[in-house]
């Protein structure tokens, strides 16, 4: 498979197309990374250097692309941290250009924005614009369950209202979505679930809840997701082998005492996850 990445980066540390691009490749993908920005690290430090590409910068990036001829060959669009409707644009443009010469291809959007805990931490208008323009564009959607609530526009405290939620944005355009972070009524305390919604069905997979947060994570998430549930066909072996590996990831930076997800040491597991988890159908 051959994927556009278009997403922010770092040259210390991993999120972003610097969180998506080697985990795919170990899984034998071909990516073409498209940079937003290009930080010496992530925000999460409190400061950093570097450059926030202009879009029109980004656009000429990926107009040559096309120069070559090679967006035809494009099998899906993969779209992290939108940090403004500019490069948004851009993005769904690209979209549209990828389709058009490919229209099997699909767009898979990690709608990053919030956390429990956190709240928004983007741009005033970034969320609404994920909700209302981007959101209807995307074949595959990667929330986690603080987004998921602001893009459905009700709080969801349990499995089925989770799991309604979910077609409430299915309906609205993507078909497969992918919520993270899931806590409910139905979680044991220092447990929680990730739930995958298709046409096929629901599934829910149960993890251990580790003490630790680290930046990057949801972008191996949705970079994960993507490449097993288009080279598999189902989101219940998609759910089931990304739960595995980014568990596996989170153990190795856990262990390591580190900031920065532990990608290298994770590889093995990222290249065949382990089957650690049992799944759970909910309908």
């Amino acid at each position: 498979m051959q994927i556009l990445s278009i997403q922010s980066s770092v040259a210390y540390g991993h999120v972003g197309n610097s969180a998506a691009v080697f985990p795919l490749q170990r899984l034998g993908h071909e990516v073409w990374p498209v940079n937003t920005v290009h930080f010496s690290n992530h925000t999460g430090y409190g400061a950093w250097r570097g450059p926030l590409l202009d879009p029109a910068d980004v656009r000429e990036v990926i107009a040559g692309i096309d120069d070559r001829g090679a967006l035809a060959g494009v099998d899906a669009v993969l779209s992290g941290y939108q940090g403004d409707p500019a490069v948004g644009a851009v993005i769904l443009d690209t979209v549209a250009r990828v389709k058009e010469l490919n229209p099997e291809a699909v767009y898979c959007c990690d709608p990053v924005m919030g956390d429990v805990g956190r709240g928004m931490f983007v741009r005033p208008g970034i969320p609404e614009y994920l909700r209302d323009t981007v959101l209807p564009r995307a074949d595959i959607l990667t929330p986690n369950h603080f987004e998921l609530d602001f893009l459905a526009g009700r709080e969801t405290g349990t499995l089925a209202a989770i799991v309604d939620a979910v077609d409430d944005l299915r309906e609205r355009g993507p078909r497969d979505v992918l919520v993270t972070s899931v806590v409910h009524g139905e979680v044991p305390e220092g447990r929680i679930d990730v739930v995958a919604v298709s046409d096929e069905g629901a599934w829910a997979v149960e993890t251990p809840l580790l003490p630790i947060t680290p930046n990057g994570c949801g972008d191996v998430t949705a970079a994960l997701y993507l490449a097993h549930l288009r080279a598999t066909g189902s989101a219940e072996i998609a759910l089931v082998r990304t739960t595995s590996a980014v568990f596996a990831i989170l153990e190795e930076t856990l262990a390591a005492g580190t900031r920065e997800i532990q990608l290298v040491a994770a590889q093995e597991a990222i290249a065949d996850p382990p089957e650690r988890f049992a799944v759970r159908r909910l309908r």
